[in-house]
C-alpha cells in the first residue's frame, strides 16, 4: 500500500485528489493521512467527500474513512468502469475540482462517456469552469484527450446549483514538449446571474480598458442569466495562460475586471509556457501519457510541488522540477 502524507507542502485537497486518481489508474491501494492538515478545518469537506465517492463508483473501490471531517482515507480500487453518470455535489462545491479527481482515470481508459454534474461552476479556490474549458482542456487536446464541456447553468457560492455536461470521447494521451507561444489577443467571458446586466458589462469593460491600454486586443463575451444561484465573475484566457476573478458583496464590478486583467497581464508578460495554475493541472496527465512531457511555467506553486510528491510516490523519479522547468516521464 502506498502511504501519502496529506499534510505535505501546502497540505490541501490537491494531494487527496491526485492520490485517489492515481490509485484508480494504477490499481494500487493508497492511504492518505493528515488530510488537509494545513487548513483551518482539517479533514474531508463535502466536496472532497463527493470526489472520493464518485471515484469509488468509477473504480469499484473499497474505502475506509469516507465521512465529513475524516483525516484518513484508505482507498482500494478494483477495475475501472467508465459509464455515463449524473453527479450532484449537493453544495457549491467545485465541479472543476471534482473533475481533477475523476477525469484522469476516465481519460486513461479511453472510452466514451457523458457526465452531467451539478455544483459550483465559479467558486473561490478553484479553477472556473471557463478556465478548465478554454485553458486546461485546450492543452489536453494537444496531448490527445477528447473532452468537451457545455455549461447550462452557472453555480456560485453559497447556493451552487450550476449544471454542466462533460463529454469524453476516445482518447490516447501522448507526451509532448510545449513551447511558449506569445499572444496578443486575449479572450474571455464575463458573466452574472440574478444581477443587473451592467455588472457583467462593467467587469468586461474594465478588463478590456486595462489590457487594450497595454497593447493587447481583446474579445470578451458578456453573459447574463436568471436562475437558482446569484453571483458574477470573469475568466480571461490566451493560449496556455488564464486568469479568474469573482464578484462578491461590496466588491465593485470594475475591481473584478481589473483583478483578472492584471493577473493575466502578469502571466503573459512573464517567461514560461504555462501559467502557474496550469502547470500543476497538467502534471498528472503527463504521467499518464505515452512518452515524455515537458514545459516551463511562470512560477512553481505549492500545488505543483504537492502533485510531484504524490506522483513520485507512485512511481519514483517520474516528475523532475528544475527551476521553472517541469519534466514528466509518462508511465502509461
Amino acid at each position: 500500500m502506498i502511504r501519502i502524507d496529506g499534510g505535505f507542502g501546502e497540505g490541501g485537497g490537491q494531494i487527496l485528489r491526485t492520490a485517489i486518481a492515481l490509485s484508480c489508474i494504477t490499481g494500487e491501494d493508497v492511504e492518505v493521512y493528515n488530510i488537509r492538515a494545513n487548513r483551518p478545518k482539517p479533514g474531508l469537506k463535502a466536496q472532497h467527500l463527493k470526489g472520493v465517492e464518485v471515484a469509488k463508483e468509477i473504480c469499484n473501490a473499497d474505502v475506509e474513512g469516507l465521512k465529513i471531517g475524516s483525516t484518513r482515507v484508505v482507498f482500494r480500487p478494483r477495475e475501472i468502469r467508465v459509464r455515463d453518470m449524473r453527479i450532484d455535489i449537493g453544495t457549491a462545491g467545485s465541479i472543476t475540482l471534482l473533475l481533477q479527481t475523476i477525469l484522469p482515470p476516465i481519460i486513461h481508459e479511453g472510452k466514451e462517456c457523458r457526465l452531467e454534474i451539478t455544483g459550483g461552476t465559479d467558486v473561490s479556490w478553484s479553477p472556473s469552469i471557463d478556465y478548465m474549458k478554454f485553458v486546461t482542456l485546450r492543452t489536453l487536446k494537444e496531448m490527445g484527450a477528447d473532452v468537451q464541456i457545455e455549461v447550462f447553468r452557472r453555480g456560485y457560492y453559497p447556493k451552487g446549483g450550476g449544471k454542466v455536461v462533460v463529454s469524453v470521447g476516445e482518447s490516447k494521451l501522448r507526451g509532448r514538449t510545449f513551447q511558449e507561444a506569445k499572444c496578443r489577443k486575449i479572450e474571455g467571458i464575463s458573466h452574472c446571474s440574478n444581477l443587473p446586466g451592467h455588472v457583467a458589462e462593467r467587469q468586461a469593460r474594465s478588463a478590456r480598458d486595462f489590457l487594450e491600454s497595454r497593447g493587447y486586443s481583446t474579445n470578451i463575451a458578456v453573459e447574463t442569466q436568471k436562475g437558482f444561484s446569484t453571483g458574477s465573475g470573469i475568466t480571461l484566457f490566451c493560449g496556455y495562460k488564464g486568469s479568474v476573478s469573482l464578484g462578491e458583496k461590496g466588491k465593485p464590478a470594475e475591481k473584478v475586471g481589473i483583478e483578472a486583467s492584471m493577473e493575466i497581464f502578469k502571466e503573459i508578460e512573464s517567461d514560461g509556457t504555462f501559467d502557474r495554475h496550469l502547470a500543476d493541472q497538467i502534471m498528472v496527465f503527463g504521467f499518464l501519457a505515452d512518452g515524455k512531457t515537458s514545459y516551463t511555467t511562470t512560477a512553481i506553486t505549492d500545488h505543483a510541488v504537492s502533485n510531484s510528491y504524490v506522483i513520485n510516490a507512485f512511481s519514483d523519479g517520474s516528475v523532475i522540477i528544475e527551476g521553472r522547468k517541469i519534466f514528466i516521464l509518462g508511465r502509461y
